[in-house]
């Protein structure tokens, strides 16, 4: 036990220094307006991806309605602030517990299926609810809710996604994500063997979705505006491809995934036809030679980066 909190001590101490560090460079205006606007988006992407891998990755469900609770969130939180007038706390809340109900009672029924058929009620479900947002005068329709203040800040962002993912960290190494584990490698061994596989999956359905809920608050908060554009298939495409690209079942390789997509697309932002033609060859390269991801269901450690260089020496 000493030994795995000491191992939380050393990575939370990291994460104070990065937060040091990044944001003297923004105080300092080092760090410029437009990488700021995509270093809180990074922020937003790792808790997406995150969360999409509790469900895709540990417990080898195939979910793409992820924008979906992702607009939930976005959209119930500024309903909170704009519309009731309550202050982020309370919107966070909101949008996390609404996108959470949601995926808890979209889950009973649905995840009793797998596979592409899972994929295709998840994808109906994401479709449903941005219809469902089009048609809502209340939030705007299709001209999407305005005029929602910035509430969401670099250090709150920073921190929110630090404390989520020290969650499913933990979840992971917990019974329930044992369990998780179990079902993703045979369900129907983990099912002989006593294990619940429909609680275990609604469990991490809903937690996945709780946490897309989050992050449709802080982008909501940030960016002014929750437009039902925003919340479109390609949004759950995008989140599946980070989860892909790190490695299915992978943290480290969901935050690596978010990290890399969001800066590749930032930085070809002044070559539009560009950009989606080399976001689609390297895709292309990494299925082909490196398909399980960058780092397959393995967490990245100082252990992974000793055996590496061990095996470039012998090389």
């Amino acid at each position: 036990m000493n030994v795995f909190l000491k191992a939380d001590l050393k990575k939370l101490g990291f994460c104070a220094a990065l937060f040091a560090v990044l944001y003297v460079l923004l105080e300092m205006e080092i760090i410029g307006a437009f990488w700021e606007l995509n270093l809180v988006l990074i922020i937003i992407n790792i808790i997406l991806a995150t969360s999409l891998n509790m469900i895709n990755g540990y417990t080898g469900q195939f979910s793409i309605g992820h924008a979906g609770f992702f607009a939930v969130g976005a959209y119930m939180g500024a309903i909170m602030t704009v519309k009731l007038g309550y202050d982020m706390p309370v919107a966070l809340i909101a949008g996390t517990l609404s996108a959470g109900l949601l995926g808890f009672l979209v889950g009973l029924p649905t995840l009793r299926l797998n596979g592409d058929y899972l994929a295709i009620a998840t994808l109906g479900l994401g479709e449903i609810i941005r219809i469902c947002i089009l048609n809502i005068e209340y939030v705007g329709g299709a001209s999407g809710l305005m005029g929602i203040p910035r509430l969401t800040t670099f250090p709150l962002a920073f921190w929110i996604m630090i404390a989520i993912l020290f969650f499913i960290k933990n979840f992971k190494n917990s019974a329930y994500g044992r369990a998780c584990l179990a079902i993703r490698e045979n369900e129907i061994a983990a099912d002989t063997m006593g294990i619940d596989t429909t609680c275990y999956k609604v469990m991490a359905f809903t937690l996945g979705a709780s946490f897309a809920g989050t992050a449709g608050v802080l982008f909501s908060h940030y960016f002014f505006i929750a437009h039902p554009a925003s919340f479109t298939f390609m949004r759950s495409f995008d989140i599946l491809t980070m989860v892909v690209l790190g490695g299915l079942g992978s943290m480290t390789g969901s935050i690596t995934g978010a990290i890399v997509l969001t800066f590749i697309s930032a930085a070809l932002s002044d070559f539009p036809e560009w950009r989606m033609l080399i976001y689609s060859i390297a895709m292309i390269v990494l299925m082909l030679y490196r398909p399980q991801g960058l780092f397959g269901d393995k967490e990245l450690s100082l252990a992974m980066i000793k055996r590496f260089k061990k095996g470039g020496n012998k090389s």
